[in-house]
């Protein structure tokens, strides 16, 4: 589905699906919902440590398998769809951790209209950086 709002339910969302991949023993080193002005719509964007070890056809897999658990036992509307991975050492992630910081767990760290080194973020919310 195409997000073009961020609500609380998403938001929530997202946070409940980082707990179901940490429970599962999936290690998120980056977690948050990222808006892509020039497309108009939100993803949820993941980094896991190991992406390039294991690949990301081993990444959809366990989220997608989190996902259906979740929307089962939470009845959250999340779908792969709304999800995107990205390296730790993506220029995206790497920029952010310039300016934020978390620690293991999960925050919630809205950044609107921010500029970090000449770029600008439109919007993000931020559940995790390590």
């Amino acid at each position: 589905m195409v997000i073009n709002m961020l609500t609380d339910q998403l938001i929530n969302g997202g946070k409940k699906l980082i707990k179901k991949l940490d429970a599962s023993g999936i290690k998120v080193d980056g977690a948050l919902w990222f808006y892509f002005p020039d497309e108009g719509f939100w993803k949820l964007m993941l980094s896991f440590p190991n992406i390039e070890i294991e690949g990301p056809k081993f990444s959809y897999a366990k989220v997608q398998k989190a996902l259906l658990k979740l929307n089962v036992e939470e009845k959250e509307t999340l779908s792969l769809d709304d999800v995107a991975f990205t390296k730790p050492n993506s220029p995206l992630i790497r920029l952010l951790k310039t300016l934020v910081h978390t620690g293991s767990g999960i925050s919630g760290i809205r950044l609107s209209n921010n500029v970090i080194n000449g770029q600008l973020i439109a919007d993000a919310y931020v559940y995790r950086l390590t």
